[in-house]
């Protein structure tokens, strides 16, 4: 079902959205300053493309180490992320998910927007993976945090 979807999703605008995502990447990244913005386009780019079955997952859940991304660094870059930009893709996004909904058939792609929309709010220190690894990288952390307790 999820190889359908993204079939589907590709062919219906995900290969343009990822194109686009890329193509914002790459112009952020000439500017030098934008790179850590360009790294975040194409996290959403490549999640644009094929979103069923994959979900972005913070990158310190996943690996069980605070790097640039995750830190507090991160966290300014995805402030100056939202006030520049960021609100407005992701209210596109939610907007799409919207009329997704709305045409019954379009619920899947509704929700694909939605995961879409998320992304879009905050994208550094996040990561692209299957459903099944982020679900995985949870129950590892949380049993890593669970253990910190209990010593």
């Amino acid at each position: 079902m999820k190889a359908l979807g993204n079939v589907l999703w590709f062919l219906f605008g995900g290969f343009m959205a990822g194109l686009l995502w890329w193509f914002a990447g790459v112009i952020m990244f000439i500017t030098i300053i934008g790179i850590p913005w360009g790294k975040a386009c194409f996290t959403i780019g490549t999640l644009s493309f094929f979103p069923f079955g994959k979900e972005a997952i913070n990158r310190e859940v996943l690996t069980g180490k605070k790097d640039v991304g995750t830190s507090g660094w991160g966290m300014l870059g995805n402030v100056i992320w939202f006030i520049f930009g960021g609100f407005w893709l992701a209210l596109s996004h939610a907007l799409a998910a919207i009329v997704s909904f709305i045409t019954i058939i379009g619920i899947p792609f509704g929700i694909q927007h939605g995961k879409l929309a998320r992304i879009s709010l905050s994208p550094i220190g996040k990561e692209v993976v299957d459903k099944e690894v982020a679900e995985r990288a949870r129950e590892k952390n949380a049993e890593r945090v669970v253990g910190e307790y209990r010593n």
